[in-house]
């Protein structure tokens, strides 16, 4: 089956600044300066950049980060808590919204 998701097309991401050099030039940067040591590891951060695509859905970062995790030491029991907790606060901030409902909903019913 064909998808628009194509797993080799992560290999072409570099690419992207072709049009846009000097754009894509300073993403680039930010990106390799986010990601380097800092306060956090390399491997948190990696281990972050892997909740966070889960919760943006994004295929091509979720195999990049799975695979940046196990190069970093990672292990997939740490990998799956990570994700546990992006999926709890993803949940968390769609229930808290329904403080928004509720308001709405009690104020339309007086």
């Amino acid at each position: 089956m064909d998808t628009y998701y194509k797993p080799e097309d992560l290999l072409k991401f570099e690419g992207i600044g072709k049009d846009a050099p000097d754009l894509a030039k300073k993403f680039f940067d930010y990106y390799g300066s986010v990601f380097s040591e800092g306060e956090l590891s390399e491997r948190e951060k990696s281990l972050i950049a892997l909740a966070v695509a889960h919760t943006v859905q994004c295929p091509y970062c979720i195999d990049a980060y799975t695979k940046s995790c196990l190069e970093k030491g990672s292990n997939l029991t740490e990998m799956t808590e990570a994700l546990h907790v992006a999926t709890a606060i993803k949940g968390g901030a769609s229930l808290v919204h329904g403080v928004q409902m509720r308001n709405i909903a009690e104020k339309l019913s007086m």
